[in-house]
């Protein structure tokens, strides 16, 4: 059982006890409902949530993976039912909420969680113009992050996705993926990368810690068919660049020391560090890395999320430049392409940064 399983086991019971005052109180607001009747969704919904995850793991189908997008639509919307129940019951301390008043802001929820679902799946591409050194003519590298393939984003999503870089190839030159290509919510079979395999340019990966969760050898056996070429605490020189790909997890593996990866610098070309976190800039930009590619964060994904993440995470989304005497060293910090857990994004996109990088001499 994947750890991905074990904690979704593990928060059910949790949500569902969210879940059962959160309707109850919903409905009350409307007459309300009996109780036994409100238990009874509770339960499909816990159903809801479990059964998916505990299937998919031996298995991937189609049906399995609409009843998971179905729970993880009511997921995104239930975040937004609580804050409307909040508002509807302070206001109503101080005055009496119409009835009219109380059916708008509930049928707003949906209506969020529909536009958040249709701009996921909308693929922004952001591009970004980088002044570097140690490259004798113009590159363009796609930076790609958190894919989560898994029940949420199958291989229709990966299609999608493989056109969109197979369009961007005829000006770029490289693609690389900074961990979660898969999300840990399904099994992932030898074949279900094969659309990355029709993009003619070359495409890095290097794991992150969703990569773990449905087993890394078959992830690294599915990107191995896939033709990509998999970076796992190594190194690979391609014409100015040297790129080193520090695989993260959570305690699976051992990091790479800062030492290590000193000794994986070349002086003489671009050094180019794809790690999945967006932790240790100042660090990897001390040791001689001019360029650092992580994801993990999403951006927050969705509001309100988005404002703890900008808490949490120093460098939550977007390009950051340190200024150095070598010259300017720069992090890239994508919000992914992929979605987890929740089908939506507010105030996020699913983007496809193309870093431009032109001679600064």
């Amino acid at each position: 059982m994947s750890f991905r399983t074990r904690r979704v086991l593990f928060f059910t019971p949790f949500y569902m006890l969210f879940y059962f005052f959160l309707l109850k109180y919903t409905f009350l607001l409307f007459g309300g409902l009996n109780d036994f009747y409100t238990l009874s969704i509770t339960v499909i919904l816990g159903l809801l949530a479990c059964v998916p995850t505990l299937l998919e793991e031996k298995k991937s189908r189609k049906s399995v993976r609409i009843l998971a997008k179905l729970y993880g639509f009511w997921a995104f919307c239930s975040l937004f039912l609580l804050m409307d129940i909040i508002i509807i019951y302070f206001l109503g301390v101080f005055i009496r909420v119409p009835y009219t008043i109380k059916c708008i802001l509930i049928l707003l929820v949906p209506m969020i969680g529909i536009y958040a679902y249709y701009h996921a799946h909308q693929l922004k591409v952001k591009e970004y113009e980088l002044d570097v050194n140690k490259i004798t003519h113009d590159l363009n590298i796609i930076h790609i992050s958190d894919i989560h393939f898994g029940f949420l984003n199958n291989k229709g999503y990966l299609n999608k996705l493989a056109d969109k870089l197979k369009e961007l190839s005829n000006t770029c030159d490289l693609v690389i993926i900074s961990g979660d290509l898969a999300d840990g919510s399904c099994l992932i079979e030898e074949d279900d990368f094969l659309p990355l395999k029709d993009v003619n340019i070359p495409i890095i990966f290097t794991p992150g810690n969703h990569d773990y969760y449905p087993g890394i050898e078959n992830v690294y056996r599915a990107a191995n068919k896939a033709g990509l070429i998999v970076l796992d605490n190594e190194n690979i020189e391609i014409g100015d660049l040297n790129i080193v790909g520090n695989s993260f997890s959570f305690g699976d593996i051992p990091n790479l020391t800062f030492e290590e990866l000193d000794n994986m610098i070349n002086l003489n070309k671009l050094n180019l560090i794809v790690y999945h976190t967006p932790y240790y800039f100042e660090e990897f930009s001390n040791l001689g890395f001019d360029i650092q590619l992580s994801g993990h964060t999403h951006g927050g994904q969705f509001y309100p999320i988005i404002l703890s993440a900008e808490l949490i995470f120093k460098y939550n989304k977007g390009l950051f430049t340190k200024e150095t005497p070598q010259g300017n060293h720069y992090l890239s910090v994508s919000t992914g392409v992929g979605v987890m857990d929740y089908p939506g994004r507010w105030g996020t996109d699913s983007e496809i940064v193309v870093l431009k990088l032109r001679n600064s001499n």
